[in-house]
């Protein structure tokens, strides 16, 4: 302290400086009574000294003065109050590091502080080097020295670079403190200390970059955004090549659930790419990191994202202008096909992917097929963001692309699949057709797979349609070709067949007619296979689709059209079919949905039908193929018979398709073969589109055969014959051959005792018209003693415990009471005493005696 008679020396010479020197002694004079305190044995003492001492910093006075606080801070204060940080209360601990802060604001020169308080703060913070935990246990303190280290770097700036070591030192354990304010705050003050001091930073910023990463996962999105922004900061201002310790970590961040932490991501690797000096080394590692957040699903973070990859790309292109001069002056308009609803990036944007994309790809189309979704999802999304801005520069890498695409659309989740499918669009927009099917078409002609289609389907529907109509028959002749549209029954295989029929005949409308054949082929395999019934019916609809493109009215004329050349195809291995083979299910669609154009088709029609339905060949197939026929025979005269020439193939029918199947066979499935052929036979006699002699015809060759089949073992058999046969008589009447006409009747009477009473009231049925017929024929005396027994046995089943039963035996014998009623009555009489229901003899009785009066 300057003694009386110089301070009044200097102010009287200099009275400013003098004032100064004045104010400085007495802040001198106030800080040692105080001081003093500080070193009292009692926590209560210490306390009040430096309440006391806050109490004369804080309120005006001396300590107002910058320039005159600064002798007695550096001198007095500063020292007394870094020993407090140690004090063993808490209190007080937190009363200097206030006294601290307030001192380095007022305070004209704070860096003379440095060399004394960053050690201090290392000290409190950090301790020894090795030691994991920091000495000040306390978390608000530690956030408080924390914030005290930020204000001196905000202070001092520059000046801290001689003291990096300690600042770096304290900043390298509270990165990794447990309390999440610590953390915050030492990125915030990692990044203004970068900033401060870049000339002397960059030499050790690299071991920030360690616990910043591990911080960069913080359970607080705060605490991640910090740790992202910091991590900017002390990568743009330390050493560049830093960069590659970041990139996965800042990769892992793009999924992260909170969109503030994605956006500080997309932020950071902006200006990395704008800003950073290294920058052009890192760009093919950078740009995935920036266009990745193009397809974020936050609005907010795709506009920054876009704003700052324009920003990218402009730079770059001013940067490079001489480079790009003839792109810039003959820059060609977009493309007239350009994608719609996209928006074309500018010329550096494009270059920079493009002159990057082979150092890209390959990373890209690894991660793609990673095992974790979340990557293969993003990987995915980020693969059209490059072939948007490759454009026709995509061809070289094409190869690569569409090997990619062939796996990744194999994918589960509907994200990886979806965003593929779009990367195929855009090759087949950029990408000649002739260069991108031949890859395509020759991988599925090795290896055909649903994705391999799916990807055909996406580029063809990418593709201009008059780049692709010369190639249209090429692309339809390959799908046709049983290796591909054959390969595979699985549902998603087929519907993925079904989308490229789709897609060609979506994208080139009237121009398919040159590969109708072909489509028609493929869509007829795709219904012939497919087992789900909406499957089938978008085949269906992709027919009328077609038919509308040739300029046809709908699918049965495109039939029509396509009849002979389908047929020939299909049936060219019919010696060889099994009721697995594809031709035998395509034939089968041909039959059932070609409406009239069958009739038409006959001479090609019926020899496969009897070539597949002898005896020899598969009963499977033979089962399958009864029952095609069996559905266009109900349907005749608009299918099979729609020109009136089915008649003509009768015999075949009968003598060489019907007839050997009809024939009995041990075995469950030569019994279902016998059951397909009653019902054929059934559906051929009640088609209407068979004249009385034809039926009568039929009947001649048949009959002995559906007289066996009443003993079948299936019900719904031995139904259909009853049915026949009451067909077969309605039809002949009287014309029957009598001895023929009585072998029938035996064969109806056992069926009277079947399990079934649909069988027992169709063979009663059957009977009525059998006596209608003996009414009608000539010499009834020859059926005599068989009408007698029939009677015989009819009054026996006239007391069946079945209402509906009785009733039809009554009608029966009512219908043959006409015949020999003297027979009838001797026969009702010898009986109704036996019988548990007289009234039913007694109503045939009276009908009997009323006969001759009607006659």
């Amino acid at each position: 302290m300057a003694a009386p008679g110089v301070a009044e020396a200097v102010a009287a010479s200099h009275p400013a400086e003098g004032a100064e020197m004045a104010e400085a002694a007495e802040l001198s004079r106030a800080l040692s009574r105080l001081l003093p305190g500080l070193e009292a044995d009692s926590k209560p003492g210490r306390r009040r000294a430096l309440e006391a001492l806050r109490r004369a910093l804080e309120e005006p006075g001396p300590a107002a003065d910058p320039t005159a606080f600064q002798g007695p801070w550096a001198r007095l204060l500063l020292p007394r109050l870094l020993r407090c940080l140690s004090d063993p209360a808490e209190g007080c601990r937190a009363l200097a590091v206030h006294l601290l802060g307030l001192g380095l604001r007022r305070a004209a020169r704070p860096r003379d502080a440095l060399p004394r308080l960053l050690p201090a703060l290392a000290a409190r913070l950090a301790g020894p080097e090795p030691a994991r935990r920091p000495p000040e246990a306390c978390e608000e303190l530690r956030l408080a020295l924390v914030q005290l280290l930020g204000l001196a770097v905000d202070l001092c700036g520059a000046a801290l670079a001689p003291h990096l070591d300690d600042a770096l030192r304290a900043l390298r354990c509270s990165l990794l403190d447990p309390f999440a304010a610590v953390r915050r705050e030492s990125c915030s003050c990692a990044a203004a200390l970068a900033q401060a001091t870049p000339d002397h930073f960059h030499m050790q910023s690299e071991s920030l970059i360690g616990p910043l990463m591990q911080t960069i996962s913080h359970q607080h999105w705060k605490v991640r955004v910090a740790a992202i922004e910091a991590t900017g900061a002390v990568i743009q201002f330390g050493n560049g090549k830093s960069v590659d310790d970041v990139l996965s970590h800042f990769a892992q961040r793009l999924f992260d659930d909170v969109p503030q932490v994605r956006r500080a991501v997309a932020s950071v690797v902006g200006g990395w790419l704008l800003r950073l000096r290294d920058r052009y080394s890192f760009f093919h590692k950078l740009i995935p990191l920036l266009l990745s957040s193009l397809s974020d699903e936050v609005p907010e973070v795709r506009q920054l994202a876009v704003r700052l990859w324009e920003d990218v790309g402009l730079q770059w292109q001013k940067e490079n202008e001489e480079d790009l001069k003839d792109k810039l002056d003959f820059a060609p308009p977009t493309p007239p096909h350009y994608p719609p609803h996209e928006h074309r990036p500018v010329l550096g944007c494009r270059e920079l992917v493009f002159r990057n994309l082979s150092k890209i790809l390959p990373a890209l189309c690894h991660d793609i097929t990673d095992w974790v979704v979340g990557t293969r999802v993003k990987s995915a999304q980020l693969l059209p963001v490059l072939l948007l801005h490759a454009e026709d520069h995509a061809t070289q890498h094409l190869e690569i692309v569409l090997r990619t695409l062939f796996q990744a659309c194999t994918d589960e989740e509907a994200a990886v699949v979806h965003s593929c499918t779009r990367s195929a669009e855009l090759v087949g927009t950029f990408v000649s057709p002739e260069v991108f099917l031949k890859l395509i078409l020759s991988t599925l002609k090795k290896a055909p797979s649903a994705s391999g289609l799916l990807v055909l389907a996406s580029a063809m529907r990418g593709c201009p349609r008059e780049a692709l109509q010369p190639h249209l028959v090429a692309i339809a002749t390959e799908l046709a070709q049983a290796h591909i549209c054959q390969a595979s029954e699985n549902d998603l295989y087929l519907e993925r067949l079904l989308l490229c029929v789709q897609t060609l005949v979506s994208v080139c409308r009237e121009d398919c007619g040159v590969g109708s054949l072909q489509l028609m082929d493929v869509l007829l395999t795709v219904v012939a296979l497919a087992s789900a019934t909406g499957l089938r019916d978008k085949a269906q609809e992709t027919m009328d689709l077609l038919a509308r493109a040739e300029g046809v009215s709908g699918c049965q004329d495109l039939y029509r059209k396509h009849m002979g050349p389908l047929l020939e195809r299909v049936t060219a291995s019919h010696l060889d079919w099994t009721a697995h083979s594809p031709e035998l299910l395509q034939f089968s669609v041909i039959i059932t949905q070609s409406g009239p154009a069958l009739g038409e088709a006959l001479p090609h029609v019926m020899p496969t039908l009897r070539a597949c339905l002898q005896p020899s060949r598969d009963p499977q197939m033979r089962l399958k193929l009864f029952s095609t026929l069996s559905t266009v025979l109900l349907r005749a005269t608009d299918t099979i018979d729609s020109q009136g020439q089915f008649p003509s193939y009768l015999e075949t029918v009968t003598k060489d398709i019907l007839a050997p199947n009809l024939q009995w066979h041990a075995g469950r499935t030569a019994a279902a073969i016998r059951t397909a052929a009653v019902s054929c036979l059934w559906a051929l006699t009640s088609s209407e589109v068979l004249s009385a002699k034809q039926i009568q015809d039929v009947q001649e060759t048949l009959m002995p055969q559906v007289l066996t089949t009443l003993e079948e073992d299936s019900q719904m058999t031995r139904l259909i014959s009853c049915r026949i046969i009451n067909t077969f008589l309605k039809t002949s009447g009287s014309m029957t051959d009598p001895e023929k006409l009585i072998k029938i009747y035996p064969e109806l009477l056992k069926r009277l005792d079947d399990v079934s009473n649909d069988v027992r009231m169709a063979a009663a049925s059957t009977l009525v018209t059998w006596l209608q017929c003996v009414k009608g024929a000539d010499g009834k005396s020859y059926y005599q003693s068989s009408v007698q027994y029939l009677y015989r046995e009819l009054l026996v089943h006239l007391d069946d415990p079945e209402r509906a039963i009785q009733d039809a035996i009554l009608e029966v014998l009512k219908e043959g009471s006409e015949l020999f009623p003297d027979l009838l009555v001797r026969e009702t009489e010898a009986v109704i005493h036996k019988h548990r229901s007289a009234t039913y003899c007694e109503q045939l009785l009276q009908h009997v005696q009323a006969v001759p009066a009607t006659q």
